[in-house]
């Protein structure tokens, strides 16, 4: 069914305009539209989202889109009603938490990891929990300023990571729910502007100062860290018990080392195990390279079967668009305005191995955004789209996600991570072959083998 995310105050107003439509018989489209402009009530027709779910329930009564399209709207509700009238059929809708927002962080790689974290656990356990997106900052930040000064300064330093930097951390530490954990914050007001400040100010001291890091640079550090974020805890209670972090962790079926990252590039052999080139891999973490047909078929693989992804990208271009809910590489249209009031989506380019190289060769693809995608949809020209949860917040007619063409997904991916059995057979095959073979799950543990 069409995903459509309603405000829950405005369902009584949604259903009374059901009730009105379903009554009322088709006219013309001059009375039409005279008929919805005088019935609409105002605060529907200011509504984006009520004039997307009002579009929708004309359709589902038979009224048809001309009738709607020729109505005299407000161009507002107008311009909704374009986006909605193409928006694709979500077919595979996967279990997450609620869309929220990182803030004014750089922290993405933690809320979109830690979002499939919460799936996975959802997965394997049954049950959902809200896991704490600042622990794994609150770990990983002292390791990122002291690999920076151990490099005299020569390393990436900033609030930015990977997704293998909160695995990292639920291996080292472990996981704890939100509830326990905020990071010294509540709801989604997270800023780290004076935070980031500090680190680096710290950062840059103890290489000028060519002290290194002792005792004393660690504990400066920490005590930075503790008031902006807390103290990590080492127990805690949660729904009637005592839990380490670790044991919190091995409760929610997550074992760090069940995941793979991968990622598609020629620069390096197929099957080899290469560490990705892009500033905020700061850990010099490694990936798979796969083919890009393998790719995108991992992606559809494991969510046929059940297993969410961790989503790498760049979103630095035109065809990203958080507010129109869209990520695509139009051809044929030379602004994103005009693909916004198209009756279909517009046609996107072939994308193939080597233009994908060439993007990330000459930096316009760039490492910029992690993200999750819990689902797949499909338009009415049967062309798939990969939906992902963003870290935005809801501020979009979807409720904080989007759909990704598969053009874009194939050109704009960096990498991506996933559970080892998300992986077709076939692919974890040929990674067994190669010089440096993962540790994978033996194949009786992956269902679908």
């Amino acid at each position: 069914m069409a995903m459509v995310m309603v405000n829950k105050k405005g369902g009584d107003k949604v259903s009374r305009v059901r009730e009105l439509i379903t009554g009322f018989s088709p006219l013309a489209s001059n009375e039409f539209g005279k008929w919805v402009v005088r019935t609409l009530p105002a605060e529907l027709n200011s509504s984006p989202a009520m004039g997307a779910r009002l579009y929708l329930i004309c359709m589902e009564s038979h009224m048809g889109k001309r009738y709607f399209q020729a109505a005299a709207l407000t161009s507002a509700l107008m311009l909704v009603c374009a986006s909605w009238s193409q928006m694709p059929t979500v077919d595979i809708d996967l279990t997450a938490t609620d869309v929220i927002s990182q803030g004014n962080t750089g922290t993405c790689w933690s809320f979109s990891t830690t979002s499939f974290l919460e799936s996975e656990a959802h997965r394997i356990t049954g049950e959902l929990h809200d896991f704490s997106e600042m622990a794994s900052v609150r770990v990983i930040y002292p390791e990122k300023l002291a690999r920076y000064v151990r490099y005299h300064g020569h390393h990436q330093f900033g609030p930015g990571g990977l997704s293998h930097d909160v695995l990292h951390a639920a291996a080292k530490y472990g996981i704890v729910p939100q509830g326990v954990y905020s990071g010294g914050n509540q709801g989604e007001d997270h800023d780290h502007s004076a935070l980031d400040r500090q680190l680096k100010k710290l950062a840059k001291k103890r290489v000028k100062a060519s002290v290194g890091l002792g005792p004393e640079g660690f504990s400066e550090a920490e005590a930075v860290l503790d008031a902006h974020l807390g103290a990590l805890p080492e127990s805690f209670e949660y729904r009637g018990q005592r839990w380490t972090p670790i044991s919190f962790r091995d409760a929610m079926g997550i074992w760090p080392d069940a995941y793979l990252t991968l990622s598609s590039y020629t620069h390096h052999d197929f099957g080899a195990h290469f560490i990705l080139e892009v500033p905020d891999n700061h850990a010099q973490g490694a990936f798979w390279n796969v083919p890009l047909d393998d790719l995108e078929n991992t992606v559809h693989h494991a969510l046929e079967n059940g297993y969410t992804v961790a989503w790498d990208a760049d979103v630095s271009n035109a065809g990203f668009s958080f507010f129109d809910g869209w990520a695509i590489m139009p051809e044929m249209a030379d602004t994103k305005e005009d693909w916004t009031s198209l009756d279909a989506m517009p046609q996107e380019p072939t994308v193939g191995q080597s233009l994908r190289q060439a993007a990330f060769d000459t930096q316009e693809n760039t490492d910029d955004h992690l993200m999750h995608i819990v689902g797949r949809a499909t338009d009415g020209k049967g062309r798939r789209y990969f939906v992902i949860k963003n870290s935005w917040g809801q501020g979009n007619d979807f409720g904080g996600k989007q759909f990704v063409s598969m053009s874009y997904f194939r050109h704009h991916t960096i990498g991506l991570l996933v559970h080892q059995c998300g992986v077709p057979a076939s692919v974890r095959q040929e990674l067994q072959g190669g010089r440096r073979a993962p540790e994978l799950y033996p194949s009786a543990l992956c269902p679908m083998d």
